[in-house]
């Protein structure tokens, strides 16, 4: 689906780009002389500002408010780079086309368009550290923007070279035919640049889980008030950082509200209070489930003995059985109630305290 809806965005934002192109050149005659130089800004504006919104709204499809909040300084930034570079693109190719130069059309046209991808590439990469707080790893954004500008420029060559050749093929159509060489180019242009954003801006892990309530964070004044707060005690709620890190920030270990868990692509999981589980929670059982990874799908399995322990989407399970987990669930973990007087030490459950997480697969965005 995501790979359909980045095709969609760059066809239709390349023939809206053509589309303002063709207004200002023929309806209001500005600059008919020299095309370029309103064709492609018109064109790299288009597409810097589709691809930047189809991610935006990709990361957040079912909160809108959300991602017209998050769009305004991405679209800026998208807006001066097409408008910048696609002037810079349309000067260079009018100041080659001078007889002068003896450059052929094809080699200019190609350049102009490398041009275009750049514009498009680097307002694609740089605007996604306003998208998202995958962006907090600097090392992932460096390689998402190399890759970004990298990929648009490829994507924008293969386009230009593929429409050089529909322009060969159609000199023997009718006249008729040559008039759609434009639009029909720069659709090809927009399908290159959607399919490679698809690809590149896909994100770096398979699965997280957002940590919700119950791991709020409590001050330090709190604690001298309340000094058997069990965020504040050493035994606090914490990953191995050895397998797992927060998608903001790699060096923390303690889990609080609001942070992402990246999980690995494969493998098992434990969650409990024992020193070997790998999302270590004070008060939950020794072992209370296990989340095996494996091919794009995260299964929930409850320890035999702990499965009233948990709750998904609200309901306690009420039988050992695993759990396929999707988008936007709640697990959510109960820990044991401490009773003075329990000499049969009855394994009982506190109801009223509760540690949430919300799950998120590869499609959305963690922020969303």
């Amino acid at each position: 689906m995501r790979i359909y809806l980045y095709l969609i965005a760059g066809i239709t934002s390349a023939l809206i780009g053509w589309n303002i192109g063709q207004f200002f050149l023929t309806d209001l005659g500005l600059f008919s002389s020299f095309p370029e130089l309103i064709l492609y800004p018109c064109i790299a504006i288009s597409l810097a500002i589709g691809m930047v919104l189809n991610e935006i709204f990709i990361s957040s499809p079912t909160r809108p408010k959300l991602c017209f909040k998050k769009a305004k300084i991405p679209l800026i930034i998208a807006l001066g780079l097409g408008l910048i570079i696609g002037l810079l693109s349309g000067a260079i190719a009018q100041i080659l086309f001078l007889p002068f130069f003896a450059i052929p059309a094809a080699i200019i046209r190609i350049v102009g368009w490398l041009l275009i991808g750049v514009a498009v590439g680097l307002a694609e990469g740089l605007t996604w550290r306003w998208e998202t707080v995958e962006a907090g790893d600097k090392k992932r954004f460096r390689n998402r923007l190399i890759a970004s500008i990298g990929g648009a420029m490829g994507a924008s060559l293969i386009a230009a070279i593929l429409f050089e050749m529909m322009r060969v093929f159609l000199q023997e159509m009718p006249k008729n035919f040559r008039l759609a060489e434009d639009p029909v180019g720069f659709s090809i242009l927009g399908l290159f640049l959607g399919l490679t954003f698809s690809l590149t801006s896909s994100p770096s892990y398979l699965v997280a889980l957002r940590a919700g309530s119950g791991f709020e964070y409590v001050s330090q004044i709190f604690a001298q008030i309340s000094p058997q707060s069990m965020n504040l005690s050493k035994d606090y709620p914490q990953i191995d950082q050895s397998v797992l890190t927060f998608v903001s920030d790699s060096s923390l270990d303690r889990i609080e509200e609001g942070l992402s868990i990246k999980l690995p692509s494969k493998g098992n999981l434990k969650i409990g209070s024992s020193q070997d589980c790998h999302i270590r929670i004070p008060s939950l059982p020794d072992q209370v489930a296990t989340i095996e990874i494996k091919s794009r799908e995260a299964v929930l399995i409850p320890h035999i003995l702990y499965f009233n322990h948990i709750a998904i989407n609200g309901e306690i399970l009420k039988a050992n059985k695993k759990i396929t987990l999707k988008h936007n669930y709640l697990v959510t973990f109960y820990p044991i109630l401490e009773v003075e007087n329990n000499p049969e030490n009855i394994n009982l459950i506190n109801y009223e305290k509760n540690f949430r997480f919300v799950y998120y697969n590869r499609f959305f965005d963690p922020q969303g």
